[in-house]
């Protein structure tokens, strides 16, 4: 938050308004530049004949390579500052686009998602946490908004973006990349100009070490919303891997946009949610977002088994609303236990559980598909993220029944964070 940035801490250099909403462009690109590879996904399956299990593995490579950074490098900006580690990871988010330039088989492909996801997994904790730091303090909930609006509202203009590009632009495999190849120089030129926000302090080297650190006033609300983003970054996962193999295997859609237009369904209406429903207790948000996500899910099962493309996609506005709730209320409500000095951690954490989610179903489907098909792989998957929106949903309902019980008992005074009051 900017009350953060005393007098004698804040160097010289972009820093309010201006810094902050760079730091969430980042970002958002970052998440744009993570999704455009996806209505590509069955260009190169069909050009260079790989399976679905090697599609979903190319797809994990990402998430697992972010995965990684996240655990080693996402508490670092802690201790070094935000501005090295972001350029850093910039760097490496453009030698990735070079990489995808290059890609002619899957090899190429592999190494592109990994050198993309440990630079989004390097960037993850810094901006986040910058937003944090840069956030006016009279709009104490801009920062948690947007640290979850931006990845969502990345993903899904990445998505669309690509689809229309490979539809209609030259160049299919490769424009999209070559933009955003000059986009992120651009940024990494302008990250010098930044006002560092988070000064350096002993324990860099320490910190590498792969950990976790959910502070204690944290941990009791962390377990209460990790099957939330447990579940809303698995049915992401699955629609980012297998999202244009549905519309192009089930509904029988081959239009690259609209291959691209599902997963926009999904993240653009879970960024439309998180602005609806920025100003409202988080509490009562995840509440409505874990309802909105299951009746969601169930329509889209009810479009697969009777091939229905409108209904699939109403489905899936509706379980997209209840994404970017979940993601939102679940940063509203932990973020903010956490102070400045381990702030990154906390945020890596909480993104581990999501790429946990991204990643490994989405592994886990692709080899079902191979066994028992798309169709039965999809339904089984939406049925699994259900029981964990119901898990979700009761495990908030207990510790507000608890919370309730120890205040009105005298042994826990109300809390004092906004996010936590609600």
């Amino acid at each position: 938050m900017s009350d953060h940035l005393s007098p004698a801490v804040r160097p010289r250099g972009l820093h309010g308004p201006v810094a902050f909403w760079l730091i969430a462009t980042t970002q958002c690109l970052l998440l744009f530049a993570s999704s455009a590879p996806s209505p590509l996904y069955v260009v190169y399956q069909a050009k260079w004949g790989f399976s679905s299990i090697t599609l979903t593995e190319v797809f994990a490579a990402y998430a697992i390579a972010l995965l990684v950074a996240l655990l080693v490098v996402g508490g670092l900006s802690d201790y070094i500052g935000r501005k090295p580690v972001l350029l850093g990871a910039l760097v490496v988010e453009v030698a990735s686009m070079a990489l995808f330039i290059r890609a002619d088989g899957v090899a190429w492909l592999m190494a592109a998602r990994i050198a993309q996801g440990l630079a989004t997994g390097a960037a993850t904790g810094a901006t986040s946490a910058a937003m944090l730091d840069l956030a006016p303090q009279h709009r104490p909930r801009l920062g948690p908004l947007v640290n979850s609006a931006a990845p969502i509202v990345g993903l899904a203009l990445g998505a669309l973006g690509a689809g229309l590009l490979v539809q209609y632009a030259p160049h299919p495999q490769t424009l999209v990349y070559a933009l955003l190849l000059a986009a992120f120089v651009l940024c990494a030129l302008g990250v010098p100009a930044l006002a560092e926000t988070s000064p350096r302090r002993p324990g860099a080297v320490a910190s590498l070490m792969p950990r976790t650190g959910i502070p204690r006033e944290a941990r009791p609300m962390f377990l209460v919303v990790v099957p939330c983003l447990f579940a809303v970054w698995a049915l992401g996962g699955l629609y980012m891997s297998l999202g244009p193999s549905i519309a192009a295997g089930i509904l029988h859609i081959s239009n690259h946009v609209i291959g691209g237009l599902v997963i926009f369904a999904l993240t653009g209406t879970g960024a439309v949610g998180s602005l609806l429903r920025r100003n409202h207790p988080p509490r009562q948000t995840m509440t409505l977002g874990f309802v909105a996500f299951f009746v969601g899910v169930g329509a889209t099962l009810g479009a697969l088994a009777t091939a229905s493309t409108p209904l699939f996609f109403v489905g899936t506005v509706i379980a997209g609303y209840g994404f970017g709730t979940g993601f939102l209320s679940a940063f509203q409500t932990v973020g903010p236990l956490a102070g400045p000095e381990v702030r990154a951690e906390l945020i890596a954490s909480m993104y581990v559980v999501c790429y946990l989610g991204f990643s490994l179903p989405a592994v886990a489907a692709g080899v079902a598909v191979g066994h028992i098909g798309l169709k039965s792989t999809a339904t089984v998957y939406g049925i699994a993220v259900m029981v964990l929106a119901v898990a979700a949903t009761a495990g908030l309902q207990v510790q507000q029944r608890k919370e309730r019980r120890r205040q009105r008992d005298g042994s826990e005074p109300v809390p004092v964070s906004g996010s936590a009051r609600r």
